[in-house]
């Protein structure tokens, strides 16, 4: 069984350090990745310190995987060495009850296979990005266009299909008014492919200060929604809110903000339950919906229309040994707008 070097953490509050881990030898259907970048999510702050209390360890997290194909297993032969691929949330699924195509199979938790903190369907533990390779069923391996960046995709097989999905699904396009809350790592990308659909596209952050980042990404407007004039304003001028922030607000303020018949998305997870007034979802029809990531399919879908837009993350690329200020920064919202990890750089660790 081929070793491996990767970062983990122990326990909810070791930090990452370096590993040997055992990667399986490829079955006919794997594929055998060399990583070359891997992005930082807030989801791996969060699974790092168990605070969704489902950590295994030790944990070696990742989940925006781009490397080269350095093997493939006998049954895959639509996929070459060298190839240049990806790897998302997921690298293994299903669904237990029959009925389901790519896809769906997404949506059944108890089939999906998480790319770390998971378990194989044969009991065995999945280890993520965060080291020098990986191997994977062929179905869950994304062939990325040559126009994209190794290093600034990464962040796309996460961040990216996370705000995809919604506006395909609410079919944005010319002529649709999106708010996209908080500028954040899913918020800046939600600014570039909303405006990507065509659409009218407003960004929504509690300050000022990111006014000028905002417009240079494309954004049409801007507010701050610490002034509360804004949601006077505004009132209902969108027919899609995207909300990427990881906090409660005050639902009903921005179900305000939207037209009849328009749609609230949660993307980012509220840290607490909130409330609703149903008066202005019976009276307008407006719904409060939530999204995250997307099939396999659909993300090849986004890879592909990143690539003929011009889509890709902000990305400030970063060495393995400098990862614990990179997560501190990380938890104070000091990045513009997502860290990528340069894999390479675990050769040169301790």
């Amino acid at each position: 069984m081929p070793e491996v070097r990767a970062y983990a953490a122990q326990s909810p509050t070791s930090g990452l350090a370096p590993i040997t881990i055992v990667r399986r030898e490829p079955r006919p259907d794997d594929v055998v990745i060399d990583v070359a970048y891997c992005g930082i999510c807030h989801t791996d702050l969060s699974q790092v310190r168990d605070e969704w209390g489902s950590a295994e360890y030790p944990m070696v997290p990742g989940h925006e995987i781009t490397g080269i194909v350095r093997a493939v297993g006998s049954a895959v032969t639509d996929l070459a060495v060298g190839a240049r691929v990806g790897v998302g949330c997921f690298v293994d699924g299903g669904c237990s009850r029959g009925r389901c195509d790519r896809e769906h199979e997404h949506r059944h938790l108890a089939d999906l296979v998480a790319t770390y903190n998971g378990r194989e369907h044969d009991g065995a533990p999945t280890y993520g990005g965060y080291s020098r390779s990986i191997v994977v069923k062929r179905p869950y391996v994304l062939a990325l266009p040559d126009a994209l960046p190794l290093d600034a995709a990464a962040p796309l097989l996460c961040a990216g299909i996370s705000l995809y999905s919604p506006l395909v699904h609410w079919r944005v396009g010319p002529g649709s008014r999106v708010a996209v809350v908080g500028l954040g790592g899913l918020g800046h990308l939600g600014v570039k492919l909303a405006r990507a659909f065509g659409a009218d596209v407003t960004v929504l952050s509690r300050t000022d200060a990111k006014r000028s980042d905002a417009l240079a990404l494309g954004a049409h407007g801007y507010h701050a929604t610490s002034d509360p004039d804004t949601f006077t304003r505004l009132t209902g001028r969108f027919d899609l809110v995207l909300v990427t922030v990881g906090a409660t607000l005050d639902w009903n303020a921005y179900l305000r903000l939207l037209r009849p018949e328009g749609t609230l998305v949660l993307i980012g997870m509220p840290d607490a339950p909130g409330s609703v007034n149903a008066f202005e979802l019976l009276t307008q029809r407006k719904s409060i919906s939530g999204s995250a990531i997307g099939s396999i399919p659909e993300t090849a879908r986004m890879l592909e229309f990143c690539a003929r837009h011009g889509v890709a993350a902000d990305i400030e690329v970063i060495p393995i040994q400098d990862l614990a200020a990179a997560y501190a920064r990380l938890d104070r919202g000091d990045v513009r707008y997502r860290f990528v990890i340069d894999m390479q750089s675990l050769d040169r660790a301790p």
